[in-house]
């Protein structure tokens, strides 16, 4: 199950767009270690096409087809040396809630602050059942939209200071708050 990302309508998903544009402009399209170089080089039209209409579920869908991840990976021992290590069955899934996400919340920080400023509410968008502890602190919080927008911009593809998205699978998102 997808995340359920309250407030995704035409105008956030506009500064979505703007969002992604930002980060193709610049070279900075954060793209998955496990990309094949097909995958590498679909991925930004498929990402612009989820932006446009879809979800991080068709985003993820469409990752989902064969070629674009790659299947292994070579890995370093822990004593020295490499091997090979397959790539998570999950990886599209991961890798697309994920980025989604990121955008998401850049587009809703980002109309928040053309809109006069304001905050975000971290929120839990999809249930986990195994919810970790650290996730469950951050319900509720609220962070200013200009920092976070700056913040996501900053770390793209890694974990921000703010601390929002929380990692992978985390199931976290944020939601305007009521001026």
């Amino acid at each position: 199950m997808g995340l359920q990302q309250e407030g995704l309508d035409a105008t956030t998903r506009r500064h979505m767009l703007d969002e992604f544009e930002y980060d193709l402009d610049r070279g900075e399209l954060y793209n998955s270690q496990w990309f094949s170089p097909g995958g590498r080089e679909k991925y930004p039209d498929l990402c612009r096409t989820a932006l446009e209409s879809g979800t991080d579920e068709t985003l993820a869908s469409s990752l989902g087809a064969p070629g674009t991840f790659v299947l292994a990976y070579e890995k370093k021992k822990p004593k020295g040396g490499t091997t090979m290590a397959s790539v998570p069955h999950t990886a599209p899934v991961t890798f697309a809630e994920g980025e989604f996400n990121r955008f998401y919340l850049r587009g809703l920080c980002a109309r928040i602050v053309t809109e006069g400023g304001g905050e975000v509410e971290i929120y839990r968008a999809r249930h986990s059942a195994n919810a970790r502890s650290a996730s469950e602190a951050l319900i509720g919080s609220k962070i200013d939209a200009a920092a976070l927008l700056a913040d996501l911009r900053a770390n793209v593809g890694v974990e921000t200071a703010l601390g929002l998205p929380p990692g992978p699978n985390s199931g976290l998102s944020g939601r305007r708050v009521a001026p």
